[in-house]
């Protein structure tokens, strides 16, 4: 089977996984090579996420790299047992950029999430009208048809609350963004009003950074946490003009857990939070 074109984010994370692992236990890709009986490109088109790993050979590479975590090998067995056409996302392939499928991916296998926002509402929290507000207002002006997939699948993301077992999400967004009358009064109110509705479900929980806040923190762009099944699978995602990126080195991880804190610790609590929407909402 030739390697994959474009991977997605979490085929790559897989392979990347394993080399680190491999770089932790200071074996060459070479050795690695050696005990699959391949060549070195097939085990560097494997870390790079470009061809797929059976669960007998991750085992095995954990084995030779002296690899005794077991709840990540089998974390990164399960993501090897995954095929592509079983989620909603998959019907959204070749209809627009791979990034949005990697962030819905990311949302529908993470244990937990935390959000920051400091000018837009968050993805899966966005109502029709106000998402469409920011899809029409992109420039160069996106065709018509490019708008209604983006807005079909922003609202899909929402499906994860709907499962049995739905993540926990703590949202946590500035003042200013609540402020923002993207589509005009009338989207922004039923926004807000949304907002409300949606901070009553069991595990989301709304924060908000009041204008009154006199901390400065250091999150201008959009930032998601979400955690994985194991710590060493945590994902940051941070949105900006240019594309989303996914973080994974430790040291990114420590750094945004720490600002995440930071905002959250200067943000009122969900029932203050909630009644500072309603309260915004009310003057609109």
């Amino acid at each position: 089977m030739p390697p994959r074109d474009n991977p997605t984010a979490r085929q790559q994370r897989l392979g990347a996984e394993l080399r680190k692992m491999r770089e932790s236990a200071g074996k060459t890709a070479r050795e690695a090579a050696g005990l699959l009986s391949t060549d070195q490109a097939k085990v560097s088109h494997l870390e790079a996420g470009r061809i797929g790993v059976s669960v007998e050979r991750i085992r095995r590479l954990a084995t030779f790299y002296q690899c005794d975590n077991e709840p990540l090998i089998s974390a990164l067995c399960a993501i090897a047992l995954e095929h592509r056409g079983k989620h909603w996302y998959d019907d959204f392939r070749g209809k627009l950029d791979p990034a949005w499928l990697n962030m819905a991916e990311l949302e529908h296998h993470a244990v937990s999430m935390r959000s920051m926002q400091s000018i837009t509402f968050p993805g899966p929290f966005q109502t029709e009208n106000y998402a469409r507000a920011l899809f029409s207002g992109v420039t160069p002006k996106l065709p018509e048809d490019e708008v209604e997939a983006r807005v079909e699948h922003r609202l899909k993301r929402f499906t994860i609350f709907e499962r049995e077992t739905p993540p926990q999400y703590t949202a946590i967004i500035h003042e200013a963004a609540l402020r923002m009358r993207f589509g005009g009064r009338k989207v922004v109110r039923e926004q807000l009003e949304y907002l409300i509705e949606i901070s009553k479900l069991p595990t989301v929980f709304i924060r908000v950074i009041p204008f009154t806040s006199e901390d400065f923190i250091e999150v201008t762009q959009p930032v998601l946490y979400a955690s994985g099944p194991v710590p060493e699978l945590d994902t940051v995602q941070i949105d900006s003009a240019f594309g989303g990126r996914f973080l994974d080195a430790y040291a990114d991880l420590k750094k945004y857990r720490v600002l995440l804190d930071i905002a959250e610790h200067a943000s009122l609590d969900p029932e203050g939070s909630r009644n500072l929407i309603h309260h915004i909402a009310r003057e609109l």
